[in-house]
């Protein structure tokens, strides 16, 4: 196993490997370059490779993560007692492209899903309860209780009820994603039945949400409205009892892997994230999309400091045009409330090694491969093109997750050097950075990427990773799906009445 690292030729820093650290005076060295650690370093953090200036950039993944906030000598720790962000409030982008053009496999690989009426995939054959608004949050859960207690389950994976806060006293944009995203998980082909249930007095009116959802199928989406029956949990359990009926005749079947869409993301990173899981994760989308499959990338504001890497990838100046402005609302957004554009990393992430919020993005968008950019989709919108796209959502994990699988993802990629035991509605298979982690929280930790840095080829875990993903979409259980963590949360962003 390696110590240490030298991620890129042009860095001038070095990243820990070994669990236990490197203790204050060992002496490395990398080619001709020899030094001796200056003090204790942990596992993930950086230490220079040279003299280092006040106000010269820190680099690291070939790309500058921060400045030095004082002169730093060769071999002493670099974090944020040292080195501080080098972003600026607005940033003028010129569209230089790249790569353009997506390679694709002679392979055709299958995955056995069920085929909705729409022609999408789900890998999953769910009865869904969906309230319009939290007050019916109560009814909801009892519902879905009742079913599990008195319906053959036969051929269903999971009778849920996804509950939330919102669906009333919302204005304006703050009521759209509410309704957008509650229209879009009705839609989501890992459902093979849904009831949606409202209350009757709610800003998002069940008349609306129908509007929104546009065409769908109708004998497998159903509305109650609580206030017009005199029980509704009797209601309730005896539509969802016909949808179990008809869902019974489902069967999984051989589907073209391009109709698998993985959603990308990362939460609880460390110093670990941008060697050894969200790389991995990139080789994965790269293969599902030269197999004709989608990925999408989000956490905008984990893309701040690297944005250029992805707008240079754009297949043209619109989606170019389209990512900027992805960018730059997010800042606005920001400003909105007053609050500053780079208040990240996160304490965790701190712990972990990550210093700026460039070195967080450098680590984050890694997830994304090296495939052009497709598309750019708003909070809430469908999938249109298939390959990597990416989507306006925070980083927070349970909102960026949903937004992922709102989208029309059926499973979610989440990389994490700090472990969470959360999952979204859709299986949520967790990725570690590092072994001790996955050996500590084994109930967590669907798939280890710390043995990239251990024993293991590149190669090896990406081959390692297919398989787990494809057992996934055919059928077995993440382990968020065994312990039963499925939510969601919406993208709230405005005033509440």
């Amino acid at each position: 196993m390696k110590r240490y690292i030298r991620i890129n030729a042009d860095d001038n820093v070095g990243v820990v490997l070994d669990e236990n650290g490197l203790p204050e005076g060992e002496g490395i060295s990398f080619g001709n370059l020899s030094l001796t650690i200056g003090e204790g370093i942990e596992r993930g953090h950086k230490f220079a490779l040279r003299n280092i200036r006040e106000g010269e950039p820190v680099i690291k993944y070939g790309f500058p993560i921060g400045i030095a906030k004082e002169d730093i000598k060769a071999g002493s720790w670099v974090h944020t007692h040292n080195l501080r962000t080098g972003l600026n409030e607005d940033l003028e982008y010129t569209y230089n492209p790249g790569k353009t053009e997506t390679p694709h496999s002679a392979e055709e690989l299958t995955v056995n899903g069920f085929l909705r009426k729409d022609g999408n995939m789900g890998i999953r054959n769910e009865l869904w309860i969906v309230p319009t608004v939290g007050c019916v949050n109560g009814q909801a859960n009892a519902i879905a209780e009742r079913v599990r207690q008195e319906f053959d389950q036969t051929g269903i994976d999971d009778v849920r009820a996804f509950t939330h806060n919102y669906g009333c006293s919302q204005l304006g944009q703050d009521h759209t994603n509410t309704k957008t995203a509650l229209a879009a998980l009705a839609r989501h082909p890992n459902a093979g039945g849904v009831l949606v249930l409202g209350l009757g007095c709610e800003n998002n009116q069940i008349s609306a949400l129908r509007e929104a959802m546009g065409d769908f199928d109708e004998s497998r989406i159903c509305f109650l409205t609580a206030q017009d029956v005199e029980d509704e949990i009797e209601e309730g359990v005896r539509i969802c009892g016909t949808l179990l009926e008809r869902m019974r005749g489902d069967r999984r079947q051989p589907l073209p892997l391009s109709k698998l869409r993985v959603g990308l993301k990362c939460g609880g990173s460390d110093g670990m994230s941008g060697i050894t899981a969200n790389p991995l994760v990139g080789l994965f989308s790269d293969w599902l999309i030269s197999h004709g499959g989608t990925t999408i990338l989000t956490e905008v504001p984990e893309m701040f400091g690297a944005e250029t890497i992805l707008m240079d990838r754009a297949v043209s100046e619109e989606v170019f045009n389209e990512t900027v402005s992805l960018i730059n609302d997010f800042k606005d957004y920001f400003r909105s409330y007053g609050q500053p554009i780079y208040e990240n990393p996160s304490p965790g992430n701190k712990a972990g090694g990550i210093t700026t919020l460039e070195e967080k993005s450098l680590g984050c968008v890694q997830k994304g491969g090296s495939m052009p950019v497709v598309d750019v989709l708003g909070y809430g919108d469908s999938l249109k093109a298939n390959g990597l796209n990416l989507l306006q959502a925070p980083g927070n994990d349970l909102v960026a997750a949903s937004a992922l699988a709102l989208s029309g993802c059926q499973l979610v990629l989440f990389t994490t050097g700090r472990g969470t035991p959360f999952g979204t509605f859709v299986p949520t298979l967790k990725i570690s950075t590092n072994s001790p982690l996955a050996r500590k929280k084994s109930n967590w930790i669907d798939f280890n990427a710390g043995t990239i840095v251990e024993d293991e080829t590149p190669d090896s875990a990406l081959r390692r990773l297919i398989d787990k993903v494809m057992s996934t979409a055919d059928g077995m259980p993440a382990l968020n799906e065994k312990s039963g963590a499925k939510e969601i949360a919406i993208f709230k962003t405005g005033v509440t009445l």
